[in-house]
């Protein structure tokens, strides 16, 4: 099926070259183009694509609030209800970053990645996978954690059994299904299925996510 993008970002040049990109791929085919974040979300809710390619600096509304805006607003986006965002960045450690991830993106990407690494991000988020490494996320956060008071527990975490628990600290610490599995002793298909549930209870859309509530939790914290 194919995979109908939006690309944001203010700079035209830009957006001339990464729309180029998509249209030349296999199976991707741009739906819409917009110049600032506000264009952005109405643009969405309009075409409703499956995936979002935001730059989080733009004027008017920032690529960051627009997503936060995308994603709590109205379902704006093919058969999962909601878009995905991929967020473009110059930078792979910064304040941005972590923003982004607590905002709804399901990861991020380097301006100067490789022709070939956009779209293959793109078909990433397009299926429901995190694009972010959760150990760079892992890394990302701690970083902001250390600087900020911890949030106290949510309630949510509450309806999660010890077992989820020990996943959900296994996953945040940047394991894969099949390491946590090997960890815990478990059949990876269990593994799988203990993690769909925590998403399923904390309303997570992917691993990155799960990384974030992780840490603020306080269920995880910044290592040495």
């Amino acid at each position: 099926m194919t995979i109908r993008v939006v690309v944001a970002d203010d700079q035209a040049m830009v957006r001339a070259g990464l729309v180029a990109l998509l249209d030349a791929a296999d199976g991707i085919q741009v739906v819409g183009e917009a110049a600032d974040g506000e264009q952005a979300v109405e643009l969405a809710r309009n075409v409703r694509p499956d995936v979002v390619l935001m730059d989080v600096r733009m004027p008017r509304l920032d690529g960051i609030e627009a997503t936060r805006r995308l994603l709590s607003g109205p379902q704006a986006g093919g058969a999962r209800g909601y878009p995905r965002v991929l967020m473009l960045t110059t930078f792979d450690i910064d304040e941005y970053v972590y923003e982004a991830i607590r905002a709804g993106a399901s990861g991020f990407l380097l301006k100067d990645a490789l022709p070939a690494e956009l779209a293959a991000a793109v078909r990433v988020v397009a299926r429901g996978d995190a694009l972010l490494d959760p150990q760079v996320t892992g890394r990302v956060i701690e970083h902001f954690v250390r600087q900020t008071t911890p949030r106290r527990q949510p309630v949510a975490l509450d309806a999660l059994t010890p077992r989820e628990r020990g996943v959900l600290v296994l996953l945040a610490r940047g394991l894969s299904n099949r390491e946590i599995a090997e960890e815990l002793v478990l059949a990876e298909q269990t593994v799988k299925s203990h993690v769909s549930r925590i998403f399923t209870k904390l309303s997570l859309r992917d691993r990155a996510q799960a990384v974030v509530a992780a840490y603020e939790s306080g269920l995880v914290v910044p290592r040495d």
